[in-house]
């Protein structure tokens, strides 16, 4: 398998990457531990920038061709029904693709996975769980648990691009710094008209309130609900009908039985590793860094982070650069997750939990200034389009 490049993981980062390098003649081989591509709604925005590479890859229309463009995003006070609107489209000079695309992250996977299968250079293995990895100079080693067996598959590197609970990431026994949060955090998908509940409901939609803030985002097939769930109540009872009614109360101001098509209860953490690049290993996507749903910026971060990889690889294995390039991918991908991505999604949690009345600190009177300047919100959508991300990553060496 000389010169091939082996990735652990088949979701949306690990599908991108091997695209990515496939595409650049690489030989690649996507391990993954599922039958198949999971069906998970958790995430569903694609932002301008991540748009911008997948056009490079000839990938954009595809997609947008299955999902909803988002131009707006709207900050909403409950109590008061105060609405603060932002509008990418007054970025169109700046902006490749000024919206963001609300699609389901396993389109985009299967999306990907179907093309990696008829790619001469990418293979694709299901059922094909990684137990066991080593490196030494010449490059990396997998065990794997296969439908024949254990096997062991060798190649130049190895990308860890399998989701929160990596076990690339753990066998490299590296720090997974931050925090956990204490609240557990529901999503609900259901295809009630949920616009009906509310004026001039956009896409994307955050509503803030000290006890029961919400997410509203809209998907091509379904309304998807996020709302945050106290860490005591067992997890068989929040995904009752009797809770599920209640949150659906909360939510829409009405008691009616509301029927959802998906049910997912998770934690959420703000961490970051320490490191992405050991020798020849390299992790990217949640096995990375991990952040709070608030924003959509986490599987962009982590196509962000395949996209820059990919790029240095290539570099390295076509063109003979040096091997420090990776060591840029780390300082730069690091760099952004901590500067920038974790900041913005804390505080994008701050907010969302507040009541929207005036007091010291208030990010709600923070963001109804930014809202009334021009030059404060282009440069604050610049931020949450991940555009500024991108552009602090270009001057880090």
């Amino acid at each position: 398998m000389k010169g091939q490049i082996i990735i652990a993981g088949a979701g949306p980062v690990g599908t991108f990457v091997a695209f990515c390098l496939a595409e650049q003649g690489i030989d690649v081989l996507v391990l993954e531990s599922a039958e198949h591509c999971e069906t998970d709604m958790r995430a569903s925005t694609f932002h301008p920038p991540t748009l911008s590479y997948l056009e490079q890859l000839g990938l954009a229309k595809p997609l947008i061709n299955q999902g909803l463009k988002a131009p707006v995003f709207q900050y909403r006070i409950r109590s008061s029904k105060e609405v603060l609107d932002f509008n990418l489209g007054e970025l169109k000079d700046t902006l490749e693709f000024p919206f963001r695309l609300q699609c389901e992250q396993y389109k985009f996977a299967r999306m990907l996975a179907e093309k990696l299968e008829e790619h001469p250079h990418a293979e694709i293995l299901f059922n094909h769980e990684v137990l066991i990895v080593s490196q030494d100079d010449a490059g990396a080693s997998v065990e794997v648990n296969t439908p024949d067996g254990i096997r062991t598959y060798k190649g130049m590197y190895l990308i860890g691009a399998d989701g929160a609970n990596s076990i690339v990431r753990r066998q490299l026994g590296i720090d997974f710094s931050g925090f956990t949060y204490k609240e557990k955090f529901l999503t609900l998908s259901t295809e009630e008209k949920i616009e009906n509940y509310f004026n001039d409901l956009s896409y994307v939609n955050y509503v803030s309130d000290p006890k029961d803030w919400f997410v509203l985002l809209k998907a091509p097939s379904a309304w998807r609900i996020l709302v945050p769930i106290e860490n005591d109540i067992k997890d068989s009872d929040i995904v009752s009908d009797k809770n599920i009614n209640k949150v659906f109360q909360r939510v829409l101001g009405e008691s009616k039985k509301v029927e959802t098509i998906h049910r997912t209860i998770y934690r959420v953490h703000q961490r970051v590793v320490d490191k992405m690049m050991h020798q020849r290993i390299l992790l990217i996507g949640d096995a990375a860094h991990l952040n709070n749903p608030l924003g959509g910026l986490g599987m962009n971060s982590g196509l962000h982070d395949a996209w820059n990889l990919s790029q240095k690889l290539g570099l390295i294995i076509n063109h003979g650069h040096n091997k420090g390039l990776l060591g840029q991918f780390d300082r730069q991908r690091r760099a952004v997750m901590n500067d920038f991505i974790q900041r913005q999604t804390i505080r994008n949690k701050k907010m969302i939990e507040e009541s929207g009345e005036t007091s010291f600190e208030s990010q709600w009177d923070e963001m109804r200034v930014i809202h009334a300047n021009k030059a404060k919100r282009r440069a604050y959508m610049l931020e949450q389009s991940m555009t500024s991300s991108i552009e602090r990553e270009r001057d880090i060496v």
